[in-house]
């Protein structure tokens, strides 16, 4: 495919998953070895489409500050594959829980979807939670779905809450459509919130602020979670997992023709 059609795909794709995107983007900008000036304003169409995708706004700030944009390329595309925060969760949730979730996170289901000690209440997010639990019940989990009506029997049900950053900034993350709701009645319930919050989440504010531009995610601010599951581990000291993981990039955030 030639390099700028892969960008158009890339900047027209919908429904990815972020990790996806970023391999995605990753390929398609590596086409423009031969043309890097190119770079900024590919980049820039990008985030512009998929502003909620925290982990586009990530790759492109370390690529657009790289001395050598081909270089960050491929240090930012070994995190992703390294990314131990599915392994971090998997690790911290204790034996025969019950987990509420809301959609489909993706690093939640990768890290406890082998889990056949717990028990999964997933909370219908745009129809992803209809897909998530025909995931974990083809692996043999014990998987309901929730709707609306009975979210909050289902939050009282469990022993946890996790939800999962599409990105996040100095004041919350941003996640599925459904997630403030369920986490708001889990602090009514006294119920722990853990915010997963993968490789390339993390955005410096100006950043963090185009990428709530959206309003098809919910923002849940940032008191109202109890632990973050990042790449560093555990956290119960909100701010150090809120450190951004990118330094800013003013140049994505000037508006291109689409």
């Amino acid at each position: 495919m030639h390099p700028i059609e892969h960008l158009r795909y890339v900047a027209r794709a919908q429904g990815a998953d972020p990790v996806s995107l970023a391999y995605e983007t990753i390929g398609a900008l590596r086409g423009l070895r031969h043309e890097p000036a190119g770079i900024i304003l590919s980049m820039r169409r990008i985030v512009q489409r998929h502003s909620s995708v925290g982990k586009l706004w990530w790759l492109c700030s370390h690529i657009a500050n790289a001395p050598d944009p081909f270089e960050a390329m491929s240090r930012c595309e070994n995190e992703i594959d390294n990314d131990p925060t599915a392994s971090h969760l998997r690790a911290e949730v204790a034996d025969g829980s019950r987990v509420c979730i809301v959609g489909w996170p993706t690093t939640v289901l990768n890290a406890l979807a082998p889990r056949s000690d717990l028990k999964f209440f997933v909370v219908e997010s745009g129809g992803d939670g209809d897909s998530a639990v025909e995931r974990l019940q083809s692996m043999a989990a014990d998987a309901t779905l929730v709707h609306l009506e009975t979210i909050s029997a289902s939050v009282n049900n469990s022993d946890l809450v996790i939800i999962e950053a599409m990105a996040a900034g100095p004041n919350g993350a941003s996640c599925s459509a459904g997630s403030h709701a369920a986490v708001a009645l889990a602090v009514c319930a006294q119920k722990p919130v853990w915010l997963v919050a993968p490789c390339g989440t993390v955005l410096p504010e100006p950043l963090w602020n185009a990428a709530i531009s959206s309003t098809e995610f919910d923002v849940v601010p940032r008191e109202l979670v109890s632990r973050v599951v990042a790449p560093t581990g555990l956290h119960d000291l909100l701010g150090d997992a809120f450190k951004p993981e990118c330094p800013m990039a003013p140049e994505l955030l000037r508006q291109s023709a689409m």
